[in-house]
């Protein structure tokens, strides 16, 4: 169990020390978001400045990918995670941002 927390920690640490970079993403990545954190009713909505295909991928605390999906829409069916606490990677175009997800 303390070998999870361990890479639980690691991948917190490496997702939040890649927001330092100083290229002008940082700025871009917070154009792309999602509510309601924590998602109680199974379905994800994407904000975005864009309306261009993204790409949805979520990972459990051990970087096992659990949900994937490429879609132009806002809203996201996510019923099928079972609750916890996730990481979830948007992908818009040259955009990334990554950030916690609750699932309960």
């Amino acid at each position: 169990m303390a070998k999870n927390y361990f890479y639980f920690t690691l991948l917190l640490c490496l997702f939040s020390f890649s927001g330092f970079a100083q290229d002008g993403k940082t700025q871009a990545s917070e154009a792309l978001g999602f509510y309601p954190n924590p998602v109680n009713n199974g379905k994800i909505y994407i904000t975005s400045k864009n309306t261009l295909e993204r790409e949805i991928l979520i990972f459990d605390v051990l970087g096992k990918k659990v949900f994937q999906t490429t879609t132009a829409t806002k809203e996201i069916n996510i019923s099928s995670i079972p609750p916890g606490v996730y990481l979830i990677k948007i992908k818009e175009a040259e955009t990334t941002a990554t950030r916690k997800l609750i699932v309960r």
